[in-house]
């Protein structure tokens, strides 16, 4: 089988190092519209060769999207076009769903394509930043499954037991509620926190010379770069909005508490985060 990977960054890249390593494909065709990352994915042997979308496309029996959203809801009907009349399979590895499905809802080869998410990554992006074993042991959303062919689900399932990730089912609301809470909102929180540490340093110069390890975990997502996120945000605004008011709201909480020099209510507050423990 060969494979076509749309976007040989962070995730296309890990995925095309592992897919190629564990033989669940021949040979990986990228593609990328930024020359620079074509000719590094090649050079650096993440993929066989670079191509064409539509040549690649042709050439392949599974094509990947690894875009930021925005790109991928553009892509996403014009591939599904191409690959009508054959039993190719089309994934995306979007973290959000429910914009990119309504996009194809009605599509004609609409089966053809399993909408996917895998839940891992880090900070950087690009072909450089694509590392083995980035997915191991991690999970991958699938959504609407009922609309996808059994044959395209089990190729795709296929594909992230290779990854050594584990699967769950999710309906798009449901995924993009999720994602907002536990992935959208941190890096939100690491943005702002950056943003005021700078402000503050204007005026306080050595105050990132006292950064420890804690800092640098807690800001570490704000390296993250806007080409990916902004997309991620406008798509996924009305979760997002949701989550942010609710962090708002236990800022508030925080601040109040601090204020009143409550340490009753701090101490309950720290002591009901503290079962985060428990789930992690």
């Amino acid at each position: 089988m060969d494979t076509c990977i749309v976007g040989i960054g962070l995730i296309g890249g890990s995925m095309a190092l592992d897919l190629k390593k564990r033989e669940f494909t021949n040979k990986v065709i990228g593609v990328d519209i930024n020359p620079q990352h074509a000719n590094i994915a090649r050079l650096s042997k993440l993929v066989d060769e670079t191509l064409p979308l539509k040549e690649a496309v042709e050439q392949s029996d599974l094509i990947i999207i690894a875009t930021p959203i925005d790109v991928t809801k553009k892509l996403l009907p014009e591939i599904l076009t191409m690959c009508q009349g054959t039993d190719k399979v089309i994934t995306d590895v979007g973290s959000t769903k429910a914009g990119i499905l309504r996009k194809v809802s009605g599509h004609p080869n609409r089966a053809q394509f399993v909408a996917s998410h895998p839940m891992a990554g880090t900070e950087f992006s690009g072909p450089l930043a694509a590392i083995s074993r980035l997915f191991d042991y991690k999970t991958a959303i699938i959504c609407e499954k009922e609309k996808s062919s059994p044959q395209a689900l089990k190729l795709i399932k296929q594909m992230y037991e290779t990854l050594h990730m584990k699967m769950i089912y999710m309906q798009p609301h449901e995924h993009d509620v999720s994602a907002a809470y536990v992935s959208h909102i941190s890096h939100i929180s690491a943005f702002a926190l950056s943003l005021a540490v700078l402000e503050k340093e204007k005026d306080e110069k050595r105050i990132l010379d006292l950064a420890s390890g804690g800092f640098a975990s807690t800001v570490r997502l704000a390296k993250s770069s806007a080409e990916m996120w902004v997309p991620v945000f406008d798509q996924n605004s009305e979760y997002v909005l949701e989550v942010l008011d609710t962090y708002i709201e236990k800022l508030g909480q925080f601040r109040q508490a601090i204020r009143k020099k409550d340490h009753a209510r701090l101490t309950q507050l720290i002591q009901e985060s503290n079962k985060i423990q428990k789930i992690l």
